[in-house]
This record gives C-alpha cells, sequence and structure tokens, in this order.
C-alpha cells in the first residue's frame, strides 16, 4: 500500500459538507490524489468518528451513502492492540495538547505502515508525523 495516503477525520468530512470551511481545499486535494494514483487507507476509528460527524451533522441518508461510499473506494485498516497502547502512550507525552484518541491512533497508524497523513490538524505537525499535502 505504499502509493496510499492515511486519511484524518477532516478532509474526509470537509470533503462532503459545502459549508465546511475547508469544502474547497478538500474537494481540490481529492482531484490531486486521484491524479497522482493515490489511494486512501482509512481506518476503522476513522470511520466511525467521519460517519457519527455525518450522521449527526448532515442526516442519516447522507451518512449511509458516505458509508458506502468509502467502504467502497478506501482501504479499511484495522488496529492492533499495541497501537492502541502506543496512541495512549503518545497521548500522555503531550499533556499541554488536547489530542483525541482518533489523532493518536491515526499518527501511530501513519508511521507504522510509513503512509503520509492526509490531514488538516496541527497535531500530526506538533506529533512529527508525515502529512500529505496538496502543494501543487
Amino acid at each position: 500500500m505504499r502509493n496510499a495516503v492515511l486519511a484524518d477525520t477532516g478532509p474526509l468530512y470537509a470533503a462532503l459538507d459545502p459549508r465546511d470551511s475547508r469544502f474547497g481545499q478538500a474537494r481540490e486535494d481529492m482531484e490531486r490524489l486521484n491524479s497522482e494514483r493515490l489511494s486512501v487507507a482509512v481506518s476503522i476509528p476513522v470511520l466511525c468518528e467521519g460517519y457519527s460527524l455525518i450522521l449527526y451533522r448532515l442526516g442519516t441518508k447522507r451518512a449511509q451513502a458516505w458509508l458506502d461510499e468509502i467502504r467502497s473506494q478506501a482501504s479499511m485498516i484495522n488496529l492492533s492492540n499495541q497501537d492502541y497502547e502506543v496512541a495512549a502512550d503518545l497521548i500522555s507525552e503531550y499533556p499541554d495538547q488536547r489530542l483525541s484518541m482518533f489523532d493518536a491512533v491515526t499518527a501511530v497508524q501513519g508511521e507504522r505502515l510509513e503512509l503520509p497523513v492526509w490531514t488538516y490538524d496541527h497535531h500530526f505537525d506538533i506529533l512529527r508525523v508525515g502529512v500529505w499535502r496538496n502543494e501543487g
């Protein structure tokens, strides 16, 4: 899975909601990912977080359609128990940051799988995790 990015929830949600401040950026990012033939990998925690955000902000039909699209187009990645342990340790290393478990496990997975994370969240820069950015 070398030609892939690991998606954070932010860009996945932003690409769906025109009211999101990063909607245009997320759509441009998706075009660039497609043009570079980069696939998108999604962890189960990000799938759950994204589905919940869409369900409560945009409704049941949009959430179900998004879930179907993600399942058919993205590579789904499960976490190991060790990923959760490492993520919990990572959070404790940054007590001055409001680092969510979702972000911590995504950072750990990105590092373990050697995949850059597609995110708009500054915490990944603080954690010194490889981040994919559309800088074209």
